[in-house]
């Protein structure tokens, strides 16, 4: 079940578990706090519309694995908050180019994807990995929601 608000499109023609990337965002929605009808959208996409995107977004050539387009400044609930609804934005998720690096990581195909599906709600909601800081503060927050979530 995803969150009300949610879509996962699979236009990438490989065959992902879609079912698990909606059980992931719910996990991350409540684990960040975030409302559960803040919109969202995740699309897996070929490498040949992700090199499109790519180049015309972020001036970067060929294709890569995730690509985050934030839209409203949502942000996580501080514990003594409600959460505000809002539009997150879009997850650009590009499988044929994840799956080399999943082999390199020692991960299947959808972890890989859960793993990058994480990252860019991390982005969509101001976390960035600019400076060694920042890395080191997002990748930990990425790790332990993922471990959350598989436990």
């Amino acid at each position: 079940m995803t969150p009300r608000q949610a879509t996962i499109l699979n236009e990438s023609g490989v065959d992902c578990d879609s079912d698990a990337l909606g059980d992931l965002l719910d996990h991350l929605f409540a684990a960040l706090r975030l409302h559960p009808e803040c919109e969202l959208g995740v699309t897996l996409v070929d490498e040949e519309r992700m090199t499109t995107l790519h180049e015309d977004w972020m001036q970067e050539p060929g294709p890569t694995d995730v690509l985050s387009f934030p839209i409203d400044e949502v942000r996580s609930a501080a514990p003594d908050e409600e959460p505000e609804p809002g539009v997150l934005g879009d997850i650009v998720l590009c499988p044929a180019f994840a799956r080399a690096q999943a082999a390199a990581a020692g991960r299947t195909l959808d972890d890989e994807l859960a793993f990058l599906t994480t990252h860019g709600t991390l982005h969509l909601i101001g976390y960035d990995h600019a400076t060694q800081e920042e890395y080191d503060a997002m990748f930990a927050l990425q790790d332990r929601l993922l471990r959350g979530w598989r436990s």
